[in-house]
């Protein structure tokens, strides 16, 4: 079976596991590519953890060394989401 031609723009899936428990930043637990983004992304929804698609952030967060903290310029861009996944969580929390 011949391989799929690559469409012009298309990129490998990247995905990045982040943990935090509060203190200091929050930390790279996972990162991959290609079936390996799509596995995080699996064992993440097997366990009910929130998924966020961010492109430009994974293709950074996909090179800082596993269990290190997040790269500080990317404090912002991160709290941004966590803030949205505590609210999301709570608005669920509140209909259960």
């Amino acid at each position: 079976m011949k391989n799929k031609p690559k469409q012009p723009g298309h990129r490998k899936k990247r995905a990045a596991a982040l943990e935090y428990r509060g203190v200091g930043a929050p930390r790279v637990v996972a990162v991959g590519e290609g079936l390996i983004a799509e596995k995080i992304e699996e064992v993440a929804r097997q366990n009910d953890v929130p998924l966020v698609e961010d492109e430009l952030l994974a293709s950074v967060l996909v090179n800082v060394p596993l269990g290190d903290e997040i790269p500080e310029n990317f404090y912002f861009a991160v709290a941004e989401i966590l803030a949205h996944i505590y609210r999301v969580s709570d608005l669920i929390d509140s209909y259960e």
